[in-house]
Parts: structure tokens; C-alpha cells; sequence
């Protein structure tokens, strides 16, 4: 772990899925559940789908080989289907903590990820987390979703922070290629849907096992 930049950092971003919210089944039931409504067969063991969680519905899919030929009436009936299912979901250990020590240190805090802007909201909403949050950004029309830099380069320009002094924090591979495009510095947690095997490939800043590790980055 570096500690040279840590008096640097004036904004964490975090990921939702698999970084704050254990969630893997809601997301399992909800996209069964969608396919179910179209007549599309889904025979997808959870566990293999889990390690796909944090890519994009298109690329699930394609990863999966299944067809889905109207993909936004799939999106459209999903994110009705997925508060169906919001009972599996919870927060890790020590989130709300974590955030709030966090905010004691007057470092900003921001959201990313792949959900649309409407779910997102709801489910920090849900948790009672949209007091810690200085900006949520869910997946916007016309602006492109991780591994692209652009989303987190937009977060950082609304909040008037230098990308250089953020964490990206996430638990995909595409959380820390996003950070890492835009020149920020990323953070993996080890306790969401990627093995360590796989994200010390992307070679993050940071690595945690546990989210209240982040105070000693800030």
C-alpha cells in the first residue's frame, strides 16, 4: 500500500455493487426474474454469475451467450423487477462507519457506478447513505460507463477537485481501470466480487480487506 499520496486525498469515489452494497443476489433474482418476463431462457448457476457482476448488462450477455433482442425493454423491466428482490441485499460491515469517519476528515464523497441514475439514487436512498454522498453518478445517456475515465473526470469537475487528489475505490477490475484512465489513484476491496489474484493484476494504489482500512488513507 502507498502512503506517500495520503495527504493528498480530498475525494473518495466509491463503486456500489460489491463495494458498499452486497448485493449479488438481488442483482442474481432480478436479472433471472427479467429474462423470465421476455421468455428467455437463463439457466446461469449464481455463482458463476457473480464474478460477472460490475460489467455491463451487454457484455454479461455476450459473456453468457444470451440473446436478448430488445435490450431496453430488458433494462426498462429490470430496474422494476430489482426492488422486487432488495431484501437479499446488504450493506458490508462497517459502511455507514467508514463514511462517516470519513466525512470527519472533510474528504468529499462521491458514487459510480453502471446502475441507472434513478436506481442508484433509490438504493442509497434505501440504505439512508444520501446524507454521506456530496454526488451520486448512476449510468447517464450519452456519457460513457467504467473502464471509461470520462464519468469519474465529470464527478471530479461538478465536486472542483483535481483528479489527482481522488481515490477510486471498487471492487472490479473496471473500477480501477477507470481510475487509472483518468489519472486518479484506485483503491480494490478484497471483499466484493473479484478474487485478489485478479484485481492485483490491475496493480491498484491500495488494496483493503475491510472498508474502515480507508480512514488510514485519508
Amino acid at each position: 500500500m502507498k502512503t506517500q499520496q495520503t495527504k493528498n486525498i480530498k475525494h473518495f469515489c466509491f463503486d456500489l455493487d460489491g463495494t458498499l452494497v452486497d448485493s449479488n443476489k438481488t442483482i442474481y433474482e432480478a436479472t433471472s426474474a427479467t429474462l423470465k418476463t421476455l421468455n428467455i431462457k437463463f439457466d446461469v448457476d449464481e455463482k458463476d454469475y457473480v464474478h460477472l457482476i460490475g460489467k455491463h448488462f451487454v457484455d454479461i450477455f455476450d459473456a453468457l451467450n444470451i440473446a436478448v433482442p430488445d435490450f431496453d425493454l430488458f433494462i426498462n423491466i429490470y430496474k422494476k423487477k430489482y426492488f422486487d428482490f432488495m431484501m437479499y441485499s446488504n450493506l458490508y460491515p462497517e459502511v455507514e462507519y467508514a463514511l462517516a469517519e470519513i466525512k470527519k476528515r472533510n474528504v468529499k464523497i462521491s458514487l459510480l457506478t453502471t446502475k441507472l441514475q434513478e436506481q442508484a439514487d433509490k438504493i442509497i436512498e434505501h440504505f439512508n447513505l444520501a446524507n454521506y454522498f456530496d454526488l451520486v453518478m448512476g449510468r447517464r445517456e450519452g456519457i460513457a460507463h467504467k473502464p471509461s475515465a470520462e464519468p469519474l473526470l465529470i464527478i471530479c469537475n461538478d465536486l472542483n477537485f483535481d483528479v489527482k487528489n481522488t481515490v477510486m475505490i471498487g471492487d472490479t477490475e473496471l473500477d480501477i481501470q477507470c481510475g487509472k484512465n483518468a489519472g486518479a489513484n484506485t483503491c480494490a476491496v478484497l471483499y466484493g466480487y473479484r478474487t485478489k489474484e485478479l484485481l492485483e493484476i490491475e496493480q491498484p494504489d491500495f488494496m483493503v480487506s475491510k472498508i474502515i482500512e480507508l480512514i488510514d488513507i485519508c
